[in-house]
């Protein structure tokens, strides 16, 4: 499988592992350095949290429009790039001066800044550069995607061990080692996107893709607009908004693992194996080991299913993630089922829950990645996967909403619209609710989603 692939697929594969090591060691740490370091209270770092991973992922929709407008994907990645390498160093200044918040506080607050606008125009660029790799309706544009998506899950579990390993170590001058890791990681991304992209990012002609769009005039010198959207590439466009509204309920939830389930991990997981004492941030690390290894599995199940004329549909497959994120609640609410708050309980049930949430995005992230590209006509595809990112900016948002409903011991019981919070059991079992009901309303949309598809799944 792996020879049918252009080599510019394993640039941008190795571009985005070493970007998302930089992004996801900083996440590792991020709520850690906030409550250990500069000693906020944990619904202020999960409101700090919520607001910065939800503007990581509104800010691609400007970077889809620049590029799709104006700059192109190459030189949108290059510049974001820079910015998320500044804003990783930035950070590590923070740390260094962790116990002078007056100085301490700007650092972290422009690092985070520099690392939304870098994302904007990072993100969405090299995703639909994949897309313009092969020719229109090639068939191996979904295995494309999976291969591409076990390259940001390569650097998402190398991220927590590395970075984790440097900076959440129990002491708090320690934070800044992670950061600084971080931002080197990011400097390695820059750097082999620069060395390589006039020799790999080719169409199978030969020809660069994601250079700067040119303007196209008629013979008197107006500029030619573009057809006005066709019926088809309305409906199909509007299959990828209803399912963008989908996502909101899965990631909302899925993102818990740099929030609240960081505090659960923290504070009342047993993490002691032989004498060792497991790092709270390296369980941020089974998502990406499990994708690595059950990515080829689910591809092969989709394939096999696919001959038998028995696969399912897109939506279909992101009801089954919405089922599975679900599930994973269901068994940590039971593993922590009258525990109080003094109790520590076994790894295997968060352990679990990270397992079945892989499954559940397996069926959902590649599955919407590919569906973006295959439905978007392609002067729209950068912009397009900007909208995409934004439900993801509506999901983390609201994920730091949801984790400042934690409870914690001798505070208020945290309530939601009337559900009152007493315990962790009430907390997972929010999930449960919120991912099992979105699971069920997409199953019943599923096949008026797929005709308005017009025959692309």
């Amino acid at each position: 499988m792996l020879r049918q692939h252009p080599k510019g697929l394993y640039l941008l594969f190795a571009t985005e592992m070493w970007e998302r090591f930089s992004y996801y060691g900083m996440r590792a740490l991020f709520v850690l350095f906030m409550v250990n370091a500069l000693m906020y209270d944990k619904v202020q770092a999960s409101e700090i949290y919520g607001s910065f991973t939800g503007l990581v992922y509104f800010a691609p929709l400007l970077g889809g429009y620049i590029a799709d407008r104006y700059w192109g994907n190459r030189r949108s990645i290059v510049v974001g790039a820079l910015l998320m390498a500044a804003g990783q160093f930035a950070m590590f200044t923070s740390g260094l001066f962790h116990t002078d918040a007056a100085t301490a506080t700007p650092w972290l607050y422009g690092g985070l800044g520099l690392l939304i606008a870098g994302n904007g125009l990072f993100k969405p660029n090299i995703s639909s550069m994949v897309g313009q790799l092969y020719p229109a309706g090639d068939q191996r544009i979904d295995s494309a995607f999976t291969i591409f998506y076990m390259g940001i899950n390569s650097g998402a579990l190398l991220a927590p061990l590395v970075c984790g390993t440097l900076g959440d170590t129990g002491n708090p001058d320690d934070f800044k080692w992670g950061f600084l890791a971080a931002g080197v990681g990011m400097l390695i991304s820059l750097c082999l996107f620069i060395f390589f992209k006039d020799k790999h990012l080719v169409t199978p002609e030969g020809k660069a893709i994601g250079l700067p769009p040119v303007s196209k005039r008629d013979a008197s010198g107006n500029a030619i607009k573009h057809a006005p959207l066709t019926y088809i590439e309305k409906q199909r466009l509007a299959v990828i908004l209803i399912l963008s509204a989908f996502v909101i309920f899965f990631w909302s939830a899925f993102e818990q693992a740099g929030a609240s389930l960081t505090f659960f991990a923290a504070e009342q997981t047993n993490r002691n194996v032989l004498g060792f004492t497991i790092p709270a941030s390296y369980f941020q690390s089974i998502n990406p080991i499990s994708i690595v290894l059950f990515a080829p599995i689910f591809a092969w199940l989709w394939t096999k299913l696919g001959k038998r004329g028995v696969e399912p549909n897109s939506p279909m497959k992101m009801a089954i993630g919405l089922l599975f994120l679900a599930l994973g609640y269901l068994v940590i609410a039971f593993g922590v089922s009258g525990v109080t708050a003094d109790t520590k309980v076994s790894m295997m049930w968060l352990v679990s829950l990270y397992m079945l949430h892989t499954f559940g995005e397996l069926c959902l992230s590649p599955i919407g990645l590919s569906l973006v590209v295959k439905l978007s006509p392609a002067r729209l595809t950068s912009m397009m996967m900007g909208i995409w990112f934004v439900s993801n900016a509506a999901a983390n948002k609201f994920a730091g909403m949801l984790s400042e409903l934690y409870p914690e011991p001798g505070k208020p019981v945290p309530q939601l619209l009337g559900y009152a919070v007493n315990n962790l059991h009430d907390f997972f079992m929010l999930f449960v609710f919120m991912a099992g009901t979105a699971a069920l309303i997409l199953f019943a949309l599923s096949s008026t989603l797929k005709k308005m598809m017009h025959g692309l799944s």
